[in-house]
């Protein structure tokens, strides 16, 4: 049977009680990291951009451009 928020009562708890939840799920979840495997696709996608960053390191822009443009 699927557990759903109002068979677990989830749905009667305050916004601060659900927050405390949320947090400890993050922090669960967080904690087994390890056991998730990374497919292969994403680190081969990775790689590329590491390279083509090397090959052509400007062509990125550092955060604080970014957010200067973003604040204009």
């Amino acid at each position: 049977m699927f557990a759903n928020a109002k068979s677990l009562g989830i749905d009667r708890l305050s916004l601060a009680e659900l927050i405390l939840l949320v947090e400890e799920i993050w922090d669960g979840i967080a904690a087994g990291h390890e056991a998730l495997e990374v497919p292969q696709s994403h680190k081969g996608e990775l790689d590329r951009r590491l390279a083509a960053r090397d090959v052509d390191p400007p062509s990125g822009a550092d955060w604080s451009e970014v957010r200067k443009q973003l604040e204009k």
